[in-house]
């Protein structure tokens, strides 16, 4: 248990010395990783039996050809495509607001800097050292969770895409 507990520290001490706007990051990257996992977990699990629904549905029509069918389909790929997409512009939204919120960490740390400059009257390096760590921790980790959160963006994104271009290719009209 020695481990987890060094663990433990070492996270703490990162997420003082990266100041408030380092814990907003880190709940946005665990709701947003939270969403990541789910789609994962429903692309994995429940997509394939949602998927033998759909078809079930429209293989049990008997007549597929008439303006009418053609809008079940449609319908019916939609309601799917509407599953597969749950959640994606929530993830895409998040990715965007982590640097944004590396950018705020950057902005409070500055003010910082100046407020200390302020009130020593002078640029004392080693009271300043401070503000400028505390302004560059929580830029990196936006960027960070963002450059993470991009890859599985487009990882899902393209896996939901897949998705619904094999529900149209298998709801077909031919017979």
């Amino acid at each position: 248990m020695y481990w987890l507990d060094s663990a433990y520290e070492a996270v703490a001490r990162f997420m003082d010395m990266g100041g408030n706007v380092l814990w907003g990051i880190a709940l946005l990257l665990f709701v947003m990783w939270t969403l990541i996992f789910e789609r994962v977990w429903y692309f994995q699990t429940g997509w394939k039996s949602d998927v033998g629904k759909v078809i079930a549905i429209w293989e049990a029509r008997a007549e597929r050809k008439s303006w009418a069918a053609k809008q079940v389909r449609e319908k019916l790929i939609s309601q799917a495509s509407m599953q597969i997409r749950q959640h994606l512009p929530v993830i895409k939204t998040m990715v965007a607001l982590c640097p944004l919120l590396g950018l705020l960490g950057t902005v409070t740390g500055m003010i910082e800097v100046f407020n200390i400059m302020a009130v020593t009257g002078g640029g004392d390096a080693k009271l300043m050292a401070g503000g400028v760590s505390r302004s560059t921790i929580p830029t990196m980790a936006g960027m960070v969770a963002a450059i993470s959160g991009v890859i599985a963006n487009t990882y899902i994104t393209r896996n939901a895409a897949r998705q619904s271009q094999f529900l149209e290719d298998n709801l077909t009209t031919d017979h």
